[in-house]
């Protein structure tokens, strides 16, 4: 007999196709994935659009031409309820930004999840072995820190309303991109607070390392030395002068503000003569010789610091409304609109922090006057001012806009000193009031996502009864399918 008639030889036959099967198997396999890795094809089948980054993230990315490194100290396993979805719903969106990173942008975007706990060697070599709960985005030296609060929309401190990672995460990569810094000068010359001392009253250490931690190129400079303001500065600081600036210093600063539409913030303590009051009426200012008093318990902490509660909405103190967070602030002065200017001079003027309807301006300090004196003192139905912002938005009598600058000021500078940063408000405030100066993150118009809440109400009757559908019906219905097919092959 053949060979080939042989049952060795067939043996053989049917050993090799089953090899051939498995091969072209693993073949079709290996085609599927590496099409499915390559040439990957997704839809987004949600009302919301919970699994798409917008049209505007996705043309920043790719525009992006340096590494971005992203860095999530959030953790799954976490006792907190709201941590751990805040993982999911942050972890879920960084999927989205590598996924579309990895194909259509000319960078590379890493995303790294740390425990700042477990992993505490990996933590300190990349910067974030103290900072748990944190998003961290590097990029060529460039670092900034993204907290929780600046992730939701949280409405009255009770219940998230919205996911607003996506346009913050891009306001980020963003940030952390590009080629320079933003410069913020702290002048000095005056007895100004300093961002190198670590005095609890009068430093600003801590704020000096939460700026630099946000991207910011940090420097200071005595305008009696210098006698110019450099090109490169973004926002000047000026806290809480002692003495009275001289009137080339202030000159300086009026051509800043008007010739190169610069950006100030300025913080007065109250019983400081500063010698800066022509130029803020220039920008419809004023700052009064006083200290508010308030004898209303519910404005008034137990330290006798002032409780800021009266905002008005703007994207300074939109988060400060959300979350319902009270800044602490200690002995502070008037500040408020010139209400006398004139309508024509292309100045926007606000007062976006106020103090109590009960409290006054009391202007015999000096004399340890504790009670309103009609007449002598100020005293305003809406309370007293506490914060204002002026903005050139067209030049005087012309209908036509041009970028203009921007001018802050504080009542007081005892909100950002080391003593006080910590406290709920405070920071958020002053960083708002700073990302508002240098025009961060406005540029972009990215939604927030609305969190979508379900809830399945079920009596003990309807579940007992699913429970015996999972678990019998279900399964019989299989075991009799089986059932049946073995039978018909059998016969």
């Amino acid at each position: 007999m053949h060979f080939s008639d042989s049952f060795r030889a067939a043996r053989w036959i049917r050993l090799i196709n089953l090899l051939l099967q498995a091969v072209l198997f693993l073949a079709l396999f290996a085609g599927l994935n590496y099409l499915a890795l390559n040439h990957a094809w997704r839809f987004d089948a949600t009302a919301s659009r919970r699994h798409s980054l917008s049209p505007e993230t996705k043309s920043y990315l790719e525009r992006l031409e340096r590494d971005v490194t992203i860095t999530v100290t959030f953790t799954e396993s976490n006792d907190s309820e709201e941590l751990t979805q805040a993982y999911r719903d942050i972890s879920t969106l960084l999927r989205e930004y590598s996924y579309f990173a990895r194909g259509n942008s000319k960078a590379h975007l890493a995303v790294r999840y740390v425990d700042v706990y477990q992993s505490r060697r990996e933590a300190e070599a990349l910067g974030v072995a103290d900072q748990p709960n944190i998003i961290m985005l590097a990029s060529d030296g460039h670092t900034r820190a993204l907290r929780l609060d600046e992730l939701y929309v949280i409405k009255k401190k009770v219940s998230r309303e919205a996911f607003r990672g996506e346009a913050a995460i891009t306001a980020a990569i963003l940030d952390v991109s590009s080629a320079e810094k933003k410069k913020i000068v702290f002048l000095a010359g005056h007895g100004e607070m300093s961002p190198d001392s670590i005095d609890g009253a009068r430093g600003l250490s801590q704020l000096r390392d939460q700026l630099r931690q946000r991207n910011y190129d940090l420097e200071v400079v005595n305008l009696s030395l210098t006698r110019k303001i450099d090109d490169k500065t973004a926002l000047i600081i000026i806290a809480s002068p002692l003495s009275r600036f001289q009137p080339f210093e202030e000159e300086l600063l009026r051509n800043y503000l008007t010739t190169r539409a610069g950006r100030v913030i300025l913080m007065v303590d109250p019983a400081r003569q500063f010698g800066l009051e022509n130029l803020l009426f220039d920008w419809g200012v004023l700052v009064y010789d006083n200290i508010i008093l308030d004898k209303d318990p519910r404005y008034m902490s137990e330290n006798g610091e002032l409780i800021l509660s009266h905002f008005l909405p703007h994207p300074i103190t939109q988060l400060i409304i959300d979350n319902a967070l009270f800044p602490l602030v200690g002995p502070t002065r008037v500040v408020s609109e010139d209400i006398g200017r004139s309508p024509d001079d292309g100045l926007s003027v606000k007062t976006l922090v106020a103090s109590s309807p009960n409290s006054w301006g009391e202007s015999g300090y000096r004399l340890h006057n504790a009670e309103y004196t009609p007449g002598q003192d100020l005293r305003k139905r809406n309370g007293l001012g506490i914060l204002v912002i002026s903005e050139r938005l067209k030049p005087a009598n012309l209908p036509l806009s041009v970028p203009g600058g921007r001018l802050a000021v504080f009542g007081t500078a005892d909100l950002v000193t080391n003593n006080r940063i910590i406290s709920g408000g405070n920071f958020p405030l002053f960083l708002n009031t700073v990302s508002w100066a240098v025009d961060r993150d406005t540029q972009l118009n990215v939604p927030a996502r609305p969190i979508e809440r379900f809830q399945l109400a079920l009596s003990q009757e309807e579940l007992s009864r699913l429970r015996l559908g999972l678990f019998l019906i279900v399964p019989g219905l299989v075991a009799l399918l089986g059932l049946i097919v073995y039978w018909t092959r059998r016969n």
